[in-house]
């Protein structure tokens, strides 16, 4: 199959979370399986393509043309990623945002986007089997093909895939951005683009798309749900027949701790002593006592709410009366950054905290902690979680998304699971799930066969990518029908 994906943020190039993972990894799974793939992004600040300009092409936004130059980078031999170099829109110092918060023209920036991307394939992608989107940043592609495109025989064949990673995310502006958007207001309705009398851009991707899919399968069944929907669970019910649950695949060249090159030791599920050696030199760079043998539990997070942190707020006292260390690697909400601060300061050799975006020291931590608490409100999907089984280092969560998909409770009676979970959104709860974690780090013959277990857990990209195959092939074959 040709294959598109446009993405607001790729890995390594442009990153503010898990968006931009996918984005990097999937293709390659994709090109390995044998499909043509490219990848299209704006060219931020900072990123420098690798040859001169493929091309040019005008995209009009809010009634005005806008010319842009295309380059080109290489995510992988064969498999180019094609930057949109628009300066007035994308060189700004972060990608969303500024000391002020979101940019006030993200709506024009972001559909102006999506127009070149409708355009780009148009001109120089002919006969692409599928073009597949992520989140509200390219949301609006499926609605211009169905409106200013809509006649395009170039796009007869040509179906679209919506990734939503974040139901929280939804890109919602004032009506004026119909105007932006160069849509007739008869798209302003609860059937199509409005949203408490603002325009919506995801809402508009989920009406228009012909399949949409989230990162794991069971938050595609929670959006469908007012807790979890924001809103448009309603919509998401309706077009239930067309969503499915795609679970984030992890690349195991990076995160292996028998290869990692960021670890103090290497090692497997084999011969665990590296493991012992990396416990060792997280807690002396983290200043904690390197000769500590009781377990210590690490925190590698954005620090916000959703992250679960309110709850950890109530129980932290509680947690520090107990046999274990913390490790926290982090940055976000001030007042969660605060708790950590005055944690650390309280129980200095207890507590480690790194109030940063490092990521070798992601690698170190994963390396070298016995669990790692994720404890989230709701959860997409989650990488970190997965990332730690196969360190070794067992997963404490709350059972929603793909922390649900990815993790078996242990259960003590069978000796079975690979981690430990909880699932009302409640501090006791946490805290007695953390209980049982730790009661059953005292056994080690149990904890030993539990990281063993854990460690054999394989979530590939290559699976991923062949469930992405067979969702391609879906909206090309609806949209060909829809057409017809």
């Amino acid at each position: 199959m040709r294959i598109l994906i446009a993405s607001s943020e790729v890995a390594p190039f442009a990153k503010t979370g898990g968006l931009a993972d996918v984005s990097g990894a999937l293709p390659k799974a994709l090109k390995n399986l044998g499909h043509e793939v490219g990848v299209i992004m704006p060219m931020y600040r900072g990123i420098h393509p690798d040859e001169p300009a493929l091309a040019s092409l005008d995209a009009s936004v809010a009634y005005e043309n806008r010319w842009s130059a295309i380059y080109r980078k290489w995510l992988a031999p064969d498999l180019p990623v094609f930057l949109v170099d628009h300066r007035h829109y994308y060189d700004r110092e972060s990608i969303y945002c500024g000391n002020n918060g979101d940019y006030w023209d993200n709506a024009a920036r972001f559909a102006y986007f999506s127009r070149v991307v409708c355009e780009f394939a148009r001109k120089f992608l002919p006969e692409l089997d599928v073009i597949h989107l992520n989140d509200w940043q390219t949301s609006m592609v499926p609605v211009f093909m169905r409106t200013h495109y809509a006649l395009d025989p170039v796009f007869y064949g040509t179906g679209t895939l919506l990734t939503v990673h974040n139901m929280g995310y939804q890109g919602v502006f004032g009506k004026e951005a119909m105007d932006v958007l160069e849509l007739p207001w008869k798209y302003f309705t609860r059937d199509c683009l409005e949203f408490n009398d603002s325009v919506n851009f995801l809402k508009g991707g989920i009406v228009f798309a012909d399949v949409i899919n989230t990162v794991s399968r069971r938050y595609s069944f929670e959006i469908q749900t007012p807790e979890y929907g924001y809103g448009l669970e309603g919509l998401l019910r309706h077009r239930s027949a067309d969503l499915f649950g795609v679970l984030n695949g992890v690349d195991y060249n990076e995160w292996n701790p028998a290869t990692d090159p960021h670890i103090h030791s290497r090692y497997s599920s084999v011969d665990l002593s590296g493991k012992r050696e990396c416990k060792r030199a997280l807690l002396a760079e983290c200043g904690l006592y390197s000769d500590y043998h009781g377990p210590v539990i690490g925190i590698i997070s954005r620090l916000a709410g959703q992250k679960g942190f309110d709850l950890v707020a109530e129980i932290a006292y509680h947690l520090m009366q107990l046999d274990c260390a913390l490790v926290v690697l982090g940055s976000g909400e001030p007042q969660y950054e605060s708790l950590f601060h005055h944690l650390a300061s309280l129980y200095p050799h207890k507590v480690g905290v790194r109030l940063a975006y490092d990521a070798p020291l992601a690698h170190r931590i994963e390396a070298g902690i016995d669990m790692l608490l994720m404890p989230s409100k709701y959860e997409p999907c989650g990488l970190n979680q997965i990332y730690s089984l196969k360190y070794g280092s067992i997963p404490i969560v709350r059972a929603t998304g793909g922390l649900d998909d990815t993790i078996e409770d242990y259960d003590y009676g069978s000796d079975t699971g690979t981690g430990f979970k909880f699932y009302r959104y409640e501090a006791a709860d946490l805290l007695n799930c953390i209980y049982r974690a730790l009661a059953t780090y005292q056994d080690s013959w149990r904890w030993h066969g539990l990281v063993q277990r854990a460690m054999s857990r394989h979530y590939s990209w290559d699976d991923s990518a062949r469930q992405y195959e067979l969702l391609y092939q879906r909206a090309k074959e609806q949209h060909v029908s829809f057409m017809g």
